[in-house]
C-alpha cells in the first residue's frame, strides 16, 4: 500500500506496545504503537504463503484506480471480468449493508447480509427519474441524497443528482484466511511473530484455519450470488489460488473444473503468489490470476425439489431499489473506470 499499515483484517490482534520493546522501538524511533504488518503467512519453506489480509489481495480504497502499489493486475482484472464497456464510470461503495423484510404466507422472511463492495455505474440522474424509481417526494430524497454528500445541480427547471447510482450493480467480496489464533505463551500470536522477525530472530506464526474460512464463504456464496444475479448483476469471488485448492480437496466441488473466461452465476476470481515468492524478498504483485465460474445448480431453483442444500439460498431477493435507496446515503468513496 506503501503507507502505514493499521493491521487490515487483523487490525484488532496486532498492534504493538513498543515501549513494552525497547529494541523494537530502536527501529521505529518516535513512535508508541505500531501495526503488524503481515499481509501473508508462510507455513512451511518453499511453500505458498497464505494471504491472511483483505487488503493484499484487492482495496478498492480512496486512491485514483491504477495508483494502488502492488495492486494494478488484481484491480484491472476484477474490474474486467465485471462485463462492463471499457470507460464505464463506476462508483465504489464499502461495507454496504441491506436489511429487508417480507411477509410470505404467514412467515417474516429477511435478507440481512453486508457486501464487501458494490460497484454501479454512476452518472447524473433527474429527480424525476429518482422519484419513478423511489417513490415519495423530491424534497425527502433532495434531504437525503444532499447528507450523504451528493452534489445536486439544477438543470432546466430540474434537479439532477451527480454521480447518481444507476443501472446494473456488481458485488465484490473478498475471501482470505483466518489465522488459527495464536497462542502467546508460545509466541506464536501475529504480533509477537512480527516483533521477532524484526529483529531477527527465529519466529513462529499462528496456523491457517482452513474450516473456519470455508465455513464463512459457504454461508455466503450462493446467497450472494443469488441477490446480484436478481439484479441483473454479477457477484465476484476474489480468493487466492490456495483456497481454491482446498475447497477442491475437502468437498465434492473439484473447482477446477470451472475454469473460464467469461463469468457466471457464481464465479471465484482467483489470484496467486505463482513462484514468484521464492525469488523475491520485496512486494509481490500477485499476477497470476485465474476465472473460474459455473451454474448455481443443474436444476432450475424452481424445478428442483426442496433439498439441504437450500440452506445456503437467498430466501428472498430484495428489489434493487433497495440497495439504491441504502447508496443514496452516503456517496460512494471512490470512483473507478473500467479499462
Amino acid at each position: 500500500m506503501e503507507r502505514d499499515c493499521d493491521g487490515g483484517g487483523n487490525r484488532y490482534s496486532s498492534q504493538i506496545d513498543l515501549a513494552r520493546n525497547q529494541e523494537l522501538a530502536a527501529i521505529f524511533p518516535n513512535r508508541k504503537q505500531l501495526a503488524a504488518g503481515v499481509c501473508s503467512i508462510q507455513l512451511l519453506p518453499d511453500t505458498t504463503p497464505w494471504i491472511v489480509c483483505p487488503r493484499r489481495l484487492l482495496v478498492l480504497g480512496r486512491e485514483r484506480a491504477g495508483e494502488r502499489a502492488h495492486q494494478k493486475n488484481s484491480e484491472s482484472k476484477t474490474l474486467n471480468v465485471l462485463g462492463y464497456p471499457a470507460g464505464t464510470k463506476l462508483g465504489v461503495w464499502s461495507e454496504v449493508k441491506i436489511k429487508y423484510k417480507e411477509t410470505v404466507g404467514d412467515l417474516l422472511i429477511s435478507f440481512d447480509y453486508t457486501f464487501d463492495y458494490v460497484l454501479i455505474p454512476i452518472g447524473s440522474v433527474s429527480q424525476t427519474e429518482i422519484i419513478a424509481e423511489f417513490g415519495g417526494s423530491w424534497n425527502a430524497w433532495q434531504r437525503i441524497f444532499e447528507s450523504g454528500g451528493y452534489t445536486i445541480a439544477k438543470r432546466e427547471n430540474e434537479y439532477f443528482v451527480e454521480d447518481c447510482p444507476k443501472d446494473k450493480p456488481s458485488i465484490i467480496e473478498i475471501m482470505t484466511s483466518s489465522t488459527s489464533g495464536g497462542n502467546k505463551n508460545k509466541g506464536n500470536t501475529i504480533s509477537m511473530a512480527f516483533e521477532d522477525a524484526m529483529l531477527n530472530k527465529p519466529h513462529n506464526a499462528p496456523g491457517i484455519n482452513y474450516r473456519q474460512v470455508w465455513a464463512r464463504m459457504a454461508s455466503q456464496l450462493i446467497a450472494k450470488s443469488e441477490i446480484a444475479l436478481n439484479w441483473n448483476g454479477k457477484t465476484i469471488w476474489v480468493v487466492q489460488d490456495v483456497l481454491v485448492d482446498y475447497i477442491s480437496a475437502t468437498t465434492a466441488l473439484n473447482v477446477r473444473q470451472f475454469l473460464a473466461e467469461n463469468a457466471s452465476e457464481v464465479n471465484l476470481l482467483s489470484f496467486s503468489y505463482g513462484t514468484d515468492f521464492q525469488n523475491s524478498s520485496g512486494v509481490i504483485d500477485l499476477s497470476d490470476v485465474e476465472l473460474f465460474a459455473g451454474q448455481i445448480s443443474s436444476v432450475p431453483r424452481d424445478v428442483q425439489k426442496p433439498s439441504f442444500q437450500d440452506i445456503i439460498r437467498s430466501p428472498i431477493c430484495p428489489p434493487l431499489s433497495s440497495l439504491k435507496k441504502s447508496l443514496a446515503k452516503r456517496k460512494p468513496m471512490n470512483q473507478v473506470f473500467v479499462p
